[in-house]
């Protein structure tokens, strides 16, 4: 599997200020599947995508991606892992102003220490082509609208091939017709590039692009069920 959380806790501040963000929590994302887990604001939500990313280490327990132990890494090995193998999407596409699209995704060979070549220009490309937006790879983000921001985003997610992506909150900064493509996207990229994607999302109408739904709670995380009507959101006539 690609990634394995077991009975996961997150303990923050100290003294009386201590907050349990995550108790006990256990999930496991295969390959291919598009994971959602819904909670209030507070619930644990971001918790739990930093401690999976490894921008946070867990108080206890244990996360595996790809079989290797995330909570076992020293600093530098989980910083490696996780640029090469954990793509980031973010509520706000969090793109470069002034680099054009096929720019923002060769930026990620030059983070990984690489001089961007034709492979390279090749990947970005096709990810661009995918995601709809092949005819604007010249344009930066100031003349894109905010889906297609987002849709760069997820295109630069994927340029370093991960095995796991993580999205926090795709939608919230779009209207309901934008959001439901993108995370139509994001359940296609998911198939198509056989990655795990862990979503958190306010949006329940997002959730039936999901194979799998997860409610959270005051750190707890109850257990994974699928959607009814998986496929895409209802329509609001």
């Amino acid at each position: 599997m690609t990634l394995a959380v077991d009975s996961v806790s997150l303990v923050l501040g100290d003294g009386d200020q201590q907050v349990t963000a995550l108790n006990k929590v256990s999930l496991t994302v295969e390959a291919g599947v598009l994971c959602a887990v819904m909670g209030p604001s507070g619930a644990g939500k971001s918790s739990l995508l930093a401690v999976c990313g490894g921008l946070l280490p867990p108080t206890s327990g244990r996360i595996a991606i790809e079989g290797n132990d995330l909570t076992a890494l020293g600093e530098r090995d989980r910083a490696r892992l996780r640029r090469e193998r954990i793509g980031f999407i973010f509520q706000q596409s969090n793109l470069v102003a002034a680099l054009t699209a096929m720019d923002q995704l060769l930026l990620m060979a030059h983070i990984n220490g690489r001089k961007p070549d034709g492979a390279h220009r090749e990947r970005a490309g096709r990810l661009l082509e995918e995601v709809g937006l092949a005819h604007r790879a010249s344009h930066r983000p100031d003349q894109m609208s905010g889906g297609e921001r987002q849709r760069v985003g997820i295109a630069r997610a994927l340029m370093t091939e991960p095995s796991l992506l993580l999205v926090d909150e795709p939608t919230s900064m779009l209207d309901h017709s934008r959001g439901g493509e993108v995370v139509e996207l994001l359940a296609r990229q998911t198939i198509e590039h056989g990655v795990a994607t862990l979503m958190v999302t306010h949006d329940q109408a997002m959730l039936s692009w999901a194979d799998q739904v997860a409610e959270i709670e005051d750190g707890f995380l109850g257990p994974p069920s699928t959607p009814h009507l998986k496929g895409g959101p209802p329509d609001e006539t």
